[in-house]
């Protein structure tokens, strides 16, 4: 074992602008010196897979990677409301007690009462806007 903390990167993967962003991200964490789990990657999550109906093999690894990862990092953007899958794989890391970091580079806030879904923002250790300062925040869990 190499001794590295995994980061799962819960985030939207729908478009290629989502997709983009996520390798973008992945490769500053693994330049950090993360391991990452990216379920458009290593989820198996792929237009030809859900038209296989493997979306049972999808959702399975997806929580074998957050299962095996010491942190989740979730992409928040998107407008006033979270990306319900990314919204799930908060919920069940904070539920299995692994620590849950927010960005949020998307400038549109929830209404008067926060960043995100009070829900969302309550259950992260840390909400970050900027991809820098994530970053930084991220050197604190080594």
């Amino acid at each position: 074992m190499d001794g590295k903390k995994q980061i799962y990167l819960a985030g939207p993967l729908f478009s290629k602008a989502e997709r983009d962003f996520n390798l973008y991200l992945r490769d500053r964490l693994v330049e950090i010196g993360f391991k990452v789990f990216l379920p458009q990657e290593d989820g198996n999550d792929t237009l030809s897979s859900r038209l296989e109906e493997r979306m049972k093999n999808i959702f399975e690894n997806d929580v074998e990677g957050i299962d095996g990862s010491d942190i989740v990092l979730a992409v928040l953007d998107g407008g006033s409301d979270v990306d319900s899958g990314t919204a799930w794989e908060m919920g069940y890391a904070y539920a299995k007690g692994i620590p849950v970091l927010g960005l949020k580079t998307d400038f549109r806030t929830f209404g008067d009462e926060g960043i995100v879904n009070l829900m969302m923002e309550m259950s992260v250790a840390k909400l970050e806007r900027d991809v820098d300062n994530i970053l930084k925040e991220l050197e604190n869990y080594k």
